[in-house]
């Protein structure tokens, strides 16, 4: 047995044997007790490290640390104690699991790898469980072999094997692990479907693990075809903006109309996903209503994490942040040095510095500016001109001197200075999040 899961691991671990270092998920339970235990009896492979993640959420929890503590110093691996807080919600099952995983991000260092032991079963009942949640073609291809995780990867080395064979495995060796009381809880719906469902589903067709396992990975094809397909309708929308300075993702919207519905949604859910959660069925009805909207309209679909904007023939993405800024004036004491806007970035003026207390004010409405060779005219009529998106317009900082509107950043008007000695420039606020 041991021979047989070892080579199963080198063989799936190989693409990472030079790796800074491994560290696995070490909860104590049967999966990871095998699979550190098999870990520590492999030779040449980078620094091994275990990493216990204690959640707080029930009494017994308390003693597993030191379990794991005497299993990691019998096999000469260092261990680190992580303790998380599971905010409540919902689902406790998902806190807890987004808590373990912030903590699995923060040890993972540049290039190293993070090793869970979710097997074949594991694969199973994750498939089962989404199909029941109503989950598309991205969900049903349930948990990848190996996935990016902070600056590293998170790999799961086991998915080809059973828990029978780990179960033979631990015995065989005689290895002690926790047994976690909330696994036999029925209420939670992956322990209802592992106890009351597939012993059910197995009288009946035996081979219900390794059948549902095996449409997982037919279904992780058809998505890679999905995402090929995504990329190289994306490549045709994502075409220069008149806006290059402005820190958003953006896409043409032509391209995309050009394409069938189910195409258009393929596209958009692989340019949201790092982004945002993406939407349910019924929620498309909102890219709809803003893809057919009227060029004056100027829509926008609301989404988990940010929204969609459409102005003329563009869609941008606006993060949650993006509306974290202050609208309050600000005055410029030493116009030589640049001015930071309080979550609306920097300001500049390149060459002489206009003479009189300056002040940075945002747009009330009626404002009007002096443009050589064009006399004094409207702003809003100015930014109709250059097509400047509306949702910009509210954070264009303007350079006053009294109640006189001296200056607009040369790259938001696209008109000349109202001085040949100097130029205002704004860097706006870069949002993480529009360009990760």
């Amino acid at each position: 047995m041991k021979p047989l899961l070892s080579a199963k691991l080198l063989k799936t671990l190989a693409p990472w044997c030079n790796a800074p270092a491994w560290h696995v998920a070490f909860s104590g339970g049967l999966d990871s007790t095998v699979l550190l235990h098999l870990l520590a009896s492999l030779a040449n492979i980078p620094p091994l490290r275990a990493v216990h993640v204690h959640h707080g959420l029930q009494t017994a929890a308390d003693a597993w640390p030191g379990h794991c503590q005497r299993v990691c110093d019998g096999l000469n691996v260092p261990l680190r104690v992580m303790r998380v807080q599971v905010p409540p919600g919902a689902s406790l099952e998902r806190a807890a699991r987004d808590a373990r995983y912030l903590a699995f991000a923060e040890v993972t260092g540049v290039g190293e790898v993070l090793l869970t032991g979710q097997h074949r079963d594991d694969q199973a009942e994750t498939l089962l469980f989404r199909l029941l949640r109503g989950a598309g073609v991205r969900g049903l291809a349930a948990m990848p072999a190996h996935r990016a995780l902070a600056q590293g990867h998170l790999v799961r080395p086991l998915l080809n094997v059973t828990r029978v064979e780990l179960e033979a495995y631990a015995q065989a060796h005689h290895l002690q692990w926790i047994e976690d009381p909330s696994n036999a809880d029925p209420r939670f719906s992956r322990n209802y479907l592992r106890h009351r469902v597939f012993p059910v589903l197995a009288q009946r067709w035996p081979q219900v693990v390794s059948s549902l396992a095996r449409t997982a990975e037919h279904l992780e094809q058809a998505q890679g075809l999905l995402d090929e397909l995504a990329a190289m309708d994306l490549q045709r929308a994502d075409q220069p903006s008149l806006f290059s300075w402005l820190p958003l993702r953006s896409l043409a919207i032509t391209p995309l109309r050009e394409l069938s519905d189910a195409r258009q949604r393929n596209a958009l859910r692989h340019w949201l996903a790092p982004l945002t959660r993406l939407p349910d069925s019924d929620h498309w009805a909102g890219w709809y209503s803003m893809r057919d909207a009227k060029d004056d309209a100027q829509p926008l679909w609301r989404l988990a994490d940010g929204e969609l904007h459409r102005s003329g023939e563009r869609i941008w993405w606006l993060p949650s942040t993006w509306s974290e800024f202050s609208d309050a004036s600000v005055s410029w004491p030493d116009p030589q040095k640049p001015l930071e806007l309080p979550g609306n970035g920097q300001l500049k003026l390149i060459g002489g510095a206009p003479e009189g207390p300056l002040e940075i004010r945002y747009r009330q409405g009626g404002e009007v500016i002096e443009v050589p060779g064009r006399g004094r005219r409207d702003l809003k009529r100015l930014l109709n001109e250059c097509g400047m998106p509306g949702f910009v317009r509210g954070r264009l900082p303007l350079l006053y001197r009294g109640e006189r509107l001296l200056a607009v950043p040369t790259l938001a008007g696209l008109w000349a200075s109202t001085s040949n000695d100097w130029q205002l420039h704004w860097l706006p606020q870069t949002c993480d999040q529009g360009l990760s």
